[in-house]
């Protein structure tokens, strides 16, 4: 059967994949570009989805969810997220 098999391993340890996907975010957030596999991207996908929703809600909640205090690589994506600076994060109207 095929239960719990949600995600790819592609081939790493669980706390690997996790500094992969998180180092694989912040850099996609600052650069808004990046060069990686395509089974990579397709799972890094959902990862940032849901940074980019905590970042629109913000709030002391959001950055505990994520951890994403004011220091490290997290605190740095979060406040870059919501500065705005990547299209359409930061503004609250509708369309573009």
């Amino acid at each position: 059967m095929r239960h719990g098999k949600v995600h790819r391993k592609l081939g790493k340890k669980p706390a690997h994949r996790r500094a992969m996907f998180a180092n694989m975010a912040a850099a996609l957030i600052k650069h808004e570009q990046i060069v990686t596999t395509l089974p990579k991207a397709k799972e890094l996908r959902p990862v940032v989805e849901k940074l980019v929703t905590l970042a629109k809600k913000g709030g002391l909640h959001a950055r505990r969810q994520r951890r994403l205090g004011s220091g490290g690589v997290g605190g740095q994506v979060f406040q870059h997220l919501r500065r705005g600076e990547i299209a359409g994060v930061g503004s609250r109207g509708q369309g573009p």
